[in-house]
């Protein structure tokens, strides 16, 4: 069974002027940020979303979470429809969030794990084993009891990752992840999320890293301008500069840039 379908899915931002507009120089409009997209994600599959910046990717990751709902079309989790069932939903789901006002700069990282926790509702006997396989799984051992407010980005990236984590959610969200890691954290991170493929779950990934999604990816769904332009399967180890080749033909933009890893 699927774990994620997006049934025709549409989205558009609606744009007012501001209430004091004097000079008349702020006007209405409209950015349509998905048109009529279909695909599905099945249990333990990494399926990647790669597109540039307004391709779309974050849009359709926030209406899986419920934080947008679909102006058009239908958006499932499981067999929850995330219009109708958004609280089934929200408890499937686990969504990475890593800016620093997403945690409390006075707890330390396990204190905020465990307040977060207990917020989805994580039962109390279970709390302390997965936060501290959480904090395991994203390289937090040694940061564990450090206030959050001495974190550098990075940190914080991989703390947005434990918090989605702890609740052991069946669909896992992340946007653009490994965009303030190292490069051993980014391998580490990719080896974990291989990893939550094989015990069943979904993960979803937004990315313009074309090495980031030859190296994770099950399936790749190009994205560009709010449209879905493919589906490819990874399954036969495509290089990322295959990939690469295949966006930029697919889109029929120029590559211009010399750097292999991103657009």
């Amino acid at each position: 069974m699927d774990q994620v379908v997006f049934e025709s899915v549409g989205k558009i931002f609606r744009h007012r002027p501001a209430l004091f507009n004097w000079l008349g120089r702020e006007r209405g409009g409209e950015t349509i940020a998905l048109k009529n997209v279909t695909f599905s994600a099945a249990a333990a599959e990494v399926l990647v979303l790669l597109g540039p910046n307004g391709s779309g990717k974050t849009t359709a990751l926030k209406l899986i979470s419920t934080m947008l709902l679909p102006d058009s079309g239908s958006v499932r989790v499981g067999a929850f429809d995330a219009r109708r069932d958004a609280g089934a939903v929200r408890r499937q789901v686990g969504i990475a969030v890593a800016t620093e006002r997403s945690f409390f700069p006075r707890l330390s990282a396990r204190e905020n794990l465990d307040f977060f926790a207990a917020l989805d509702e994580v039962p109390r006997s279970e709390r302390a084993s997965r936060i501290n396989d959480v904090l395991r799984d994203t390289g937090l051992e040694e940061q564990a009891d450090t206030l959050v407010m001495k974190f550098s980005s990075g940190m914080y990236q991989r703390l947005g990752i434990a918090r989605a984590l702890v609740k052991r959610p069946s669909v896992l969200l992340l946007d653009e992840p490994t965009r303030s890691l190292d490069a051993a954290n980014t391998a580490h991170f990719w080896t974990t999320i291989r990893a939550l493929a094989g015990q069943q779950t979904t993960v979803l990934l937004a990315t313009h890293n074309f090495t980031e999604a030859a190296t994770v990816a099950h399936r790749v769904l190009l994205l560009h301008r709010g449209e879905l332009l493919a589906d490819r399967s990874m399954d036969n180890g495509e290089s990322a500069e295959a990939l690469r080749s295949f966006y930029f033909r697919m889109t029929g933009e120029v590559d211009e840039s010399i750097d292999t890893d991103s657009l």
